[in-house]
């Protein structure tokens, strides 16, 4: 039974400053149910979205005494922003919504991480108002459009039509100065620690590939040189507000967003080696967040060919890189292609010290007494992961019922049913 396995035993994290109830963390989901800061015009549209009470109700139900959350992705300027609707850190307006949401949180004995998003050149300025950024200026290689589309035009952009500036070395300290102002915010709002997303081909991702990043300074050419950027950003944030409240988000095996780098066991074991060789000891990092494999997103046979040839080891799996971290004492955490039946064999027979979901938190708000105490699972609506289209924002985010609500449903369904 789920109920007596390691999933349910106690963990710390932040070097032993919290302590964890269970195993069963949160992961970072955008839902994009912010509000606007402004309605805007068509000269000057709305560019801030901010956490409001809806929010704040989102991340409470999926609290649990002793458990973690990590938000979605929240950037920490208005060129980080990928997408629509999304509750930032960058300007002081933002603050008030996601201090809700963390005193929610707190209120039900949970605890909650920020995760910092720059998305990089998956941006469009019809969004930011900015050209989109990357590691290097290099197009998209087919017509993928913008999943949104623009506020008043209603039309979808194509991001080769908006190709990405490299960041200039003026440009790199000042993104890192962002990502610090928003990890220094958080903290103050009362955040529990802040998570860097460094996979899901954002900004960080894209530095890290060399397909991406062609770049022939110190910020590429070489695996050690495209870690470069990650490095310097976790070192800023690490002496901004102490190591303990900083975790790190993986992606060794990804191709969203058109990752397809080579050198991969090269790239990410030096990334690993270094930061395991930084924060150790009483220098510890939170944890590091590793995310699966995800083989649905090779849709090709060159695809496919051009990843293997990128893939130096005989499996293909984040075991090596957890290894590297798991020797110095940072906790490893996994998420990607978990559910109800296999997330105890990941912490008793894979190693893994914390299971995170992600789409059955959307439709699980008591996810975890579910998988303790052996509930079926609610399905969650895939059409309203994003948004809700019928302009409910309730619909597909703070409607799902706990299992007690469900069968309390059910027998007050009954009752009405002529005998």
């Amino acid at each position: 039974m789920a109920s007596t396995s390691k999933l349910f035993t106690p963990i710390t994290i932040a070097n032993g400053r919290i302590h964890l109830q269970h195993r069963i963390i949160m992961g970072p989901m955008t839902r994009n149910r912010g509000m606007p800061f402004s309605e805007g015009t068509p000269e000057a549209p709305n560019r801030i979205w901010l956490a409001d009470d809806l929010v704040a109700l989102y991340y409470s139900q999926r609290a649990s005494p002793g458990g973690l959350l990590i938000t979605e992705g929240i950037p920490p300027s208005i060129e980080a922003s990928g997408m629509p609707n999304v509750p930032g850190l960058f300007d002081e307006s933002q603050l008030p919504g996601w201090r809700k949401a963390v005193e929610a949180v707190h209120a039900k004995g949970g605890f909650i991480y920020a995760q910092i998003w720059h998305a990089g050149r998956a941006t469009v300025p019809q969004f930011t108002g900015t050209v989109p950024v990357s590691a290097a200026a290099t197009r998209w290689d087919t017509d993928e459009k913008f999943p949104f589309r623009t506020p008043f035009t209603k039309k979808k952009v194509a991001y080769q039509d908006h190709p990405p500036v490299e960041l200039s070395k003026e440009q790199i300290g000042k993104t890192i100065e962002d990502f610090v102002k928003a990890a220094r915010r958080a903290m103050e709002v009362g955040f529990d620690g802040v998570e860097i997303n460094g996979g899901n081909g954002n900004l960080l991702d894209q530095f890290l590939h060399s397909n991406i990043n062609d770049r022939t300074d110190e910020y590429g050419g070489t695996p050690e040189k495209r870690c470069r950027f990650v490095l310097e950003l976790t070192a800023a944030l690490a002496n901004a507000i102490g190591p303990a409240n900083l975790a790190i988000r993986m992606e060794p095996t990804g191709l969203y967003q058109h990752t397809r780098g080579t050198k991969r066991v090269e790239t990410w074991s030096y990334l690993c080696q270094q930061l395991a060789h930084t924060y150790q000891g009483d220098n510890k990092l939170s944890y590091a967040h590793f995310i699966e494999p995800r083989f649905d997103r090779i849709d090709s046979e060159a695809e496919k060919e051009g990843f293997y040839k990128s893939w130096s080891l005989p499996e293909v799996s984040n075991e090596l890189f957890r290894q590297i971290l798991s020797e110095k004492g940072i906790p490893c955490i996994s998420c990607g292609g978990w559910d109800d039946k296999n997330a105890v064999e990941a912490v008793e027979r894979k190693g893994w010290d914390a299971v995170v979901f992600a789409k059955w938190f959307t439709s699980n708000p008591d996810l975890s007494e579910r998988i303790r105490n052996g509930h079926p699972l609610a399905t969650p609506d895939r059409s309203r992961f994003y948004g809700s289209w019928d302009g409910i924002r309730e619909n597909g985010y703070t409607n799902y019922p706990t299992y007690d609500e469900e069968v309390k449903a059910e027998v007050e369904k009954e009752k009405k049913l002529p005998s």
